[in-house]
């Protein structure tokens, strides 16, 4: 006697997923992102120092990064040939187009009773509608926490977006030695949000982990406001990408438990330009920080402003809970 289940079978792919099926899209989506950042990274790493060679200063890299901020956030992707890791980067990328637009479905959700749907009465929201944005900003629980993500997010990201420059002037590395400590930071990063985070999270609350990610960033920076040398920086990088690492995925948690379940793709979608605003803002910012009062003076900023935020949520701390929001 066949058992009653889902039409098509259980051993079937869900509609709508194609001949990959849900488990082939995802491992699809995954080696696509991860082709994606490195080709991303790969350009992050040679242009200062091809800056550097047409005798760009700090202040003119930090202008020419934010247009390229500000392309990144309206959707335009730049492109140059001057240098073989950019052409690697362009052919890997365009290749990551073709596996995109041949191999993932239309639809991933396929049909089933918790399919996402517009709301009886809701209009469908536009790619840029302020409206729906400011609606999901209003919502109980969601401002704070963004907020927190953008303000305790601002002083790294001003640090970051000027690091290969630091790395150049500050702890005068070549080429290939940022490159070898990019990876370094790239695997610390894997380490700890794959493994460190998620062991956290089974046993503390997500207020305890965001407020501990807040008071890391506050003890990094005013080390990072002390640090000499490149083997300083080495010893500050465990806490400073389990800071960001638990910044952005308990935010990134709170923000879509807060926000109903045909919210949550414009929440994320919300959450994931916070970069692209960093690196439209930061650049110029950073650039005349730097040029200003040096390496110093991001330690400086990063322990003052999350040291503020960390006693704001110790006196109103975040919900312990936050459900799902109908």
């Amino acid at each position: 006697m066949r058992k009653v289940g889902a039409p098509g079978g259980q051993g079937q792919a869900p509609s709508g997923m194609g001949a990959l099926g849900r488990s082939g899209v995802v491992l699809l989506t995954y080696v696509l992102a991860a082709l994606e950042l490195t080709c991303l990274f790969m350009q992050f790493s040679i242009m200062p120092y091809l800056s550097r060679r047409l005798g760009l200063d700090s202040v003119a890299f930090g202008y020419q990064q934010t247009v390229f901020g500000v392309l990144q956030l309206l959707g335009g992707p730049v492109f140059g040939r001057i240098q073989c890791p950019v052409i690697v980067a362009f052919v890997v990328t365009l290749l990551g187009a073709l596996l995109s637009v041949t191999c993932i479905p239309a639809s991933t959700k396929g049909a089933s009773a918790h399919a996402q749907t517009t709301l009886p009465g809701r209009p469908k929201a536009s790619v840029f509608d302020l409206k729906a944005i400011t609606r999901l900003l209003l919502q109980p629980g969601v401002l704070p926490v963004f907020l927190v993500k953008v303000i305790c997010g601002l002083p790294i990201g001003l640090f970051m977006v000027m690091f290969s420059i630091i790395s150049m002037d500050f702890f005068q590395l070549e080429a290939a030695q940022a490159g070898y400590l990019m990876s370094f930071f790239g695997v610390l990063q894997m380490v700890i949000q794959g493994l460190v985070i998620g062991r956290l999270s089974s046993h503390f609350s997500e207020g305890d982990l965001l407020r501990a990610s807040v008071l890391v960033f506050s003890v990094v920076g005013l080390a990072m406001a002390l640090m000499a040398n490149v083997f300083h920086f080495c010893l500050l990088m465990p806490g400073l990408v389990f800071s960001m690492c638990a910044l952005n995925v308990v935010t990134d948690s709170m923000l879509t438990k807060a926000v109903s379940t045909s919210d949550t793709g414009t929440m994320l979608g919300l959450c994931a330009s916070v970069q692209p605003l960093m690196r439209t803002l930061g650049p110029t910012l950073g650039g005349l920080l730097y040029r200003g009062f040096g390496v110093p003076v991001f330690g400086h900023v990063q322990f003052a402003i999350n040291f503020i935020v960390f006693l704001v949520l110790w006196r109103q701390p975040v919900p312990r809970k936050m459900g799902k929001a109908q």
